[in-house]
């Protein structure tokens, strides 16, 4: 995360350096940022990085409005589905 464009280029730069001193090779193709202010494009090394209006990150839908109405769904839905499978378990008469 970082406050600023520069910054944040900085430390993916950084980033890129470190892993290939280890033989890692950072794959721009699948990288992806999302910002919260007006980003038109991205590149680093030449090569375009695509911008998102939103993710799931550890579970959890994170949007550049920052609304989460839509990942209280999303976790409602789930709970039903949950419930849903668990439904013949429960109303079982074979479990005393």
């Amino acid at each position: 995360m970082a406050e600023s464009e520069e910054e944040l280029k900085s430390l993916l730069m950084k980033v890129k350096v470190e892993s290939e001193k280890v033989g890692l090779k950072l794959n721009i193709q699948k990288m992806k940022i999302m910002a919260s202010g007006p980003i038109t494009s991205w590149e680093i090394d030449g090569e375009t990085v695509e911008t998102v209006s939103d993710f799931i990150f550890w579970g959890s839908e994170i949007t550049t409005d920052g609304d989460c109405s839509h990942e209280i769904k999303r976790h409602l839905l789930l709970g039903r589905k949950v419930m849903t499978n668990l439904d013949s378990i429960l109303k079982s008469r074979d479990i005393t």
